[in-house]
């Protein structure tokens, strides 16, 4: 292989195995040409950015314009996004069966128009980065990675009904659905909750998250951003390669907003003239000072893609809110004394009723139910003690409150859907799925206040995936085994903002 290639294939393996400072010398080495590489080291927009790798994670502190902190975005996770691009084209063009062409077509004449100006800059400067490492990728390459999740699973269903009608009208002039596309349906990643007053020990805000995805992806979604913008609140969440926001969605921000999120099973609804979910979760992290700040820019150009159940925190008030943002519907829950736990179910009979594709609150079975149980059943428990430890033991509990045993499944706070002989029907997963509770964070008020949280890599039981070995027992998957690699569990780790590699 060239030696370009040779260099990324190796920072990749370094990054995987949890190499430390020579990830990035070793990136620095991969431009096109040698002198571009020098050139690229020694610019100014570099002088404020670093990385390193801790526990599992790559830690990136970016600061700057927004066309600068894109540009050291691109730049030091070279690598991983070449890496993380090839992932999400892999799973798009399969689950779609649409080729990339597709969504670069889609982010540019779709999303692109409906991007902020300021972040319009910041995709460019990531485009940027990745291309003075000799990746070729461009900006739609990347606004499509952005979109990587709304639009598969909200864009491509609303199209292929827009598509089936006009059909049914011999309607010319329309892009046709592929006879072969498979059924598609909007996910249920992720389990979560909120707490605040009598629940929690110290009276003050806990909130904890695990991301549910595929392991493809998932394995991939070990970033801890600390962005400190020219304009705006300073950023920790966790994240993706390639991607502005934190997409999972877990953050805490200069101003006191602590947020997080889970989506909302079997949801349908699109609106073209809307502006892209990670483009408004990601401003709305950045811009918010309050919960009110936060609700009202998240809903602000609403297309309905990635629809989610927003747990919101604002530790200055003490306060906690759950947002349910549908497209047409999005009511508001607030208190101060309480809790919301968050597992893909929708609260909002009304929602369910006109923006769910039949989705069954009274399904005890269901992954989603089945967790809301155990979430409850948790939260009630431990009323007036929960805290940050507790919320580790939350995220990575097996307990199947359907069948009444401990059992890691589709069932269990920490999701194992790989093992898992039912999968989940309502988002079109099949048997043994390779996904599940790739990751978790959580933080408090005190911690928020110091812009920090904790964070696992990998399930948060501790246990590890072994890609070989699943292929081995489901060739079904193969597919995926280009890409597909070990999920191995790193320890939990306290991450803060301006965190240094030696810290």
């Amino acid at each position: 292989m060239g030696d370009r290639r040779f260099c990324f294939v190796l920072a990749k393996l370094m990054a995987t195995a949890g190499a430390t400072t020579a990830v990035l010398l070793v990136a620095s080495m991969c431009a096109a040409q040698p002198q571009n590489a020098i050139s690229a080291a020694s610019d100014p927009r570099l002088q404020k950015a670093y990385r390193f790798q801790r526990g599992g994670w790559t830690y990136v502190h970016l600061e700057g314009s927004p066309s600068d902190i894109g540009f050291q975005h691109g730049y030091l996770l070279a690598a991983e996004i070449e890496d993380a691009f090839e992932a999400i084209k892999l799973f798009d063009t399969h689950a779609t069966q649409r080729d990339w062409e597709f969504f670069r077509k889609t982010a540019r004449a779709k999303l692109w128009p409906h991007i902020d100006a300021e972040y319009q800059q910041e995709l460019q400067g990531i485009a940027d980065g990745v291309k003075a490492h000799g990746v070729d990728l461009d900006v739609y390459d990347i606004v499509a990675l952005n979109a990587f999740e709304e639009v598969p699973d909200y864009y491509v269903p609303w199209l292929n009904k827009l598509n089936k009608k006009a059909a049914n009208k011999k309607t010319a002039n329309k892009p046709g659905k592929p006879a072969n596309a498979p059924k598609l349906a909007a996910p249920g990643n992720c389990t979560a909750f909120i707490a605040t007053g009598s629940y929690t020990k110290d009276r003050q805000i806990v909130i904890a998250h695990n991301n549910w995805t595929g392991y493809l992806e998932g394995e991939r979604w070990v970033v801890i951003f600390d962005i400190v913008p020219q304009n705006g609140q300073r950023i920790l969440m966790d994240g993706f390669p390639g991607v502005i926001t934190s997409d999972d969605d877990f953050g805490v921000n200069s101003a006191g907003i602590m947020i997080t999120e889970t989506t909302i099973t079997q949801f349908e609804g699109w609106d073209p003239k809307g502006k892209p979910e990670f483009m408004r979760s990601r401003k709305a992290l950045q811009y918010a000072q309050s919960i009110d700040d936060y609700v009202r820019i998240i809903k602000e150009g609403n297309n309905g893609g990635y629809a989610n159940d927003w747990l919101i925190g604002d530790r200055k008030t003490g306060e906690i809110a759950y947002l349910e943002l549908g497209l047409k519907n999005t009511p508001l829950w607030r208190t101060k004394d309480g809790y919301f736990v968050s597992s893909n179910f929708p609260r909002d009979p009304k929602l369910v009723r006109e923006e769910t594709s039949g989705f069954d609150p009274n399904d005890a079975s269901s992954s989603m139910n089945a967790r809301h149980a155990r979430a409850d059943e948790m939260m009630q428990h431990a009323k007036g003690t929960i805290d940050v430890e507790m919320a580790e033991e939350f995220l990575a509990d097996h307990f199947d409150s359907f069948e009444k045993k401990e059992q890691p499944n589709e069932r269990s706070l920490c999701g194992h859907v790989d093992a898992s002989s039912r999968g989940v029907k309502q988002w079109e997963w099949d048997a043994y799925n390779p996904g599940g509770a790739v990751q978790g964070k959580a933080t408090d008020s005190k911690m928020a206040e110091n812009m920090s949280f904790v964070a696992r890599a990998g399930h948060p039981c501790g246990a590890d995936f072994v890609a070989a070995d699943f292929l081995e027992r489901h060739p079904e998957y193969s597919w995926q085994k280009p890409l597909l690699r070990d999920m191995k569990a790193g320890p939990w780790t306290k991450f803060q903002a301006g965190q240094k590699g030696s810290q």
